[in-house]
């Protein structure tokens, strides 16, 4: 089976708004509903979990039900940090999940996923472990020791940023976090680290340039100006 976990329990502090980025409306309904939407009617996803702060449950419950959405969706409290989340998630996972099943990590603030690039996640499986979406560096990187004197330049042919969707078998990404340490987990920044730091055979597949994440004031109006079609 094929299982969507989808992270909702970001504060947005970057935003500087009284509530978290995912929960604000725009066009009407919440973003974290655009890509539960999406999600939601993909036929080869089996499950989809929601990682919360249990007190927006409800609130997110209310608001998909007029969507289209053909899955129920199920729910996971969020952890303190992004990984610990993802881990949360996984747990809830497990109580009916078998370890060959497949899990889809997906940030609820990137609300403009398409089902093309999950599909190049699920397909990237055939060949790896797991498989993180990503989409090539356009500018010069250059790299600093001090933030003040450059020190060296990184070829960009070699870098991708890296998104979210990203897949994984269930039980080597399971066991990843069960090996780990709460300390270890709390540090990592990004679903495929952990899963790439315990030797997990990791692919890249193209993303999607529209597949940003809300991350900033200039982020959220790019969204907005989207969807009123501006």
């Amino acid at each position: 089976m094929n299982y969507a976990l989808i992270l909702s329990g970001g504060k947005g502090v970057r935003l500087g708004l009284s509530i978290p980025k995912q929960y604000i409306k725009v066009g009407n309904k919440p973003i974290v509903t655009y890509c539960l939407e999406t999600i939601g009617n993909i036929s080869n996803i089996d499950r989809i979990i929601v990682v919360l702060d249990p007190c927006w449950q409800k609130y997110v419950e209310e608001s998909i039900i007029d969507l289209k959405i053909k899955k129920k969706l199920l729910f996971a409290k969020c952890g303190e940090s992004r990984q610990e989340s993802v881990f949360s998630g996984l747990k809830k996972i497990k109580e009916f999940a078998e370890l060959t099943d497949t899990v889809l990590v997906h940030d609820g603030a990137r609300p403009l996923v398409s089902e093309e690039v999950i599909q190049r996640c699920f397909d990237g499986l055939k060949r790896f472990d797991g498989v993180m979406s990503g989409i090539s560096v356009k500018d010069t990187i250059y790299s600093t020791d001090d933030g003040a004197r450059i020190t060296g330049t990184l070829d960009r042919s070699k870098l991708f940023a890296g998104q979210t969707p990203e897949a994984f078998n269930f039980g080597k990404y399971l066991k990843a976090h069960e090996e780990s340490s709460v300390e270890e987990i709390a540090s990592y920044r990004g679903s495929s680290e952990i899963a790439f730091i315990h030797g997990m055979n990791m692919g890249l597949v193209q993303g999607d340039e529209r597949n940003f994440k809300i991350t900033t004031p200039i982020d959220l109006d790019n969204f907005r100006n989207i969807i009123e079609g501006k």
